[in-house]
């Protein structure tokens, strides 16, 4: 970087010979003080280093809201298909896949969004990308709660189904490079493998959150009720949740220095014609990672529900409690990497999953037990990639495109890989090939681990400001 930052002021230094002590003239307010920025920080150190807890819980708190509302689609796929899709008469899986092929269409959104909102946490603010995703996440929300019946609207319903879910991946893919970004640069130092895992913490909290809350619904309203009204409950939900974590974020500091806001606007695909190797290499590491993921704390009770006939609410209880215990680790995989390094983190996940995915999905019986340890043995694993990712990614650009340069490779990735899990697993079933998608999974984990090899270790760099 070549930016100058700004002298500091000297808050201690006395006038000049003869000038009068007995009125001022008002000091010039501080070009690093705005409305949307908050307070200048000390010319050491960036704002957010001085309230730690306060910016963790704005980003994880928001963050949590985001995830919830994008993961109760996932959790309620097959009552949104009885009641937004027509039924096929000689096929019931028809329904299904259309819902996870709405689900797939959000994430081809991501991108966009993570372009746009990155654009905007880069010229405008990380806190402003922050506050204007989950208001769309909120809106979206909402709007999918009140989608109408195929019944009732015919072909509307899934149409206005697909452009809530359209909104909600523009979300999602900004809150990631946002909240990546706000969160790093938040760290002090030495820590920014602990706050990127709370990237994963609120996310899995607020998964956990749509996870709980969908099955206490089944649980207690049964499957009419559920199909009648029961599914819109955690959408219109979700949209009271965003307005709570919208009115938390406006008291968070922002992240950029004082010669970030003072130096020019960066382009919106300035990120990648300057850096085109970081975001191959964003999209290699993402690749295996977020496949795993989603087939793990997404895709995995409703694949064991096709596959071994486990009962539906059995298989979302094994989901909440194995993501309860997945967030519990991230923390964990965090400082273990601030202290050995990202690189025998990644590799534990990726060498892991390349071994050990395939026997994991096929020692699946049907039992909840059996669902119960293979996703937690899976979330083990996983650790060692979602603990970190933010860190990771946020290590390969510079603070002028940190936020663009994270997003829209990222979440092309996710959208190739990551949300096309469901419809993937669910059409290998369709094509009577269940068994192939392991193998699937295993693969991916592999092209990814060699990534993982040739990376440089970035642990202990200092980070560009």
């Amino acid at each position: 970087m070549t930016d100058t930052p700004p002298t500091p002021h000297d808050a201690t230094a006395r006038p000049a010979p003869g000038a009068s002590t007995h009125s001022a003239a008002p000091a010039a307010p501080d070009p690093a003080e705005t409305p949307e920025s908050g307070p200048a920080a000390s010319p050491s150190r960036p704002p957010a280093a001085r309230r730690p807890l306060r910016q963790l819980l704005a980003a994880s708190v928001g963050n949590a809201v985001e995830w919830y509302d994008w993961y109760a689609y996932t959790f309620l796929a097959a009552y949104i298909a009885n009641q937004v899709f027509p039924r096929s008469a000689g096929n019931s899986l028809v329904p299904l896949l259309s819902a996870f092929a709405v689900f797939a269409v959000g994430f081809f959104m991501r991108p966009v969004g993570g372009l746009l909102m990155g654009a905007l946490a880069d010229r405008r603010g990380r806190r402003a990308a922050l506050t204007a995703t989950i208001l769309l996440m909120g809106g979206s929300s909402l709007l999918v709660g009140l989608t109408p019946t195929y019944a009732a609207a015919g072909v509307l319903a899934p149409v206005v189904l697909v452009i809530a879910r359209l909104l909600q991946g523009l979300s999602v893919g900004g809150e990631f490079a946002a909240s990546t970004t706000f969160l790093v640069e938040s760290a002090g130092p030495g820590r920014r493998g602990l706050f990127s895992s709370f990237q994963y913490v609120s996310t899995s909290a607020g998964q956990l959150a749509a996870s709980g809350i969908a099955a206490l619904l089944v649980g207690q309203l049964g499957e009419d009720r559920m199909n009648g009204w029961g599914w819109r409950v955690p959408f219109l939900l979700g949209a009271v949740f965003s307005l709570a974590g919208f009115w938390i974020r406006r008291g968070a500091e922002e992240t950029r220095s004082a010669a970030q806001r003072e130096a020019p606007r960066p382009g919106l695909f300035d990120a990648l014609r300057h850096h085109p190797r970081a975001s191959l290499l964003i999209g290699g590491i993402t690749a295996g990672g977020t496949l795993a993921y989603y087939t793990w704390t997404s895709y995995l009770p409703t694949y064991a529900e096709l596959n071994t006939g486990i009962d539906k609410a059995d298989a979302l209880l094994a989901g909440t409690l194995s993501l309860a215990f997945f967030a519990l680790l991230q923390p964990v995989g965090g400082l273990l990497s601030d202290r050995f390094g990202r690189k025998p983190s990644l590799l534990f996940f990726g060498i892991g999953f390349t071994v050990l995915g395939v026997p994991l999905l096929r020692s699946l019986d049907g039992s909840f037990l059996s669902l119960l340890l293979v996703q937690c043995a899976g979330m083990v694993l996983l650790t060692g990639f979602t603990s970190i990712s933010a860190a990771v990614n946020a290590e390969m650009f510079p603070a002028r495109v940190r936020a663009a340069g994270i997003g829209f490779p990222y979440s092309l990735t996710v959208a190739l890989f990551g949300g096309t899990a469901p419809y993937v697993g669910t059409l290998f079933k369709e094509w009577d090939v269940p068994g192939a998608f392991p193998w699937y999974v295993a693969a991916l984990c592999l092209v990814s681990s060699v990534v993982y090899l040739r990376l440089p270790e970035t642990a202990h760099r200092d980070l560009d400001r």
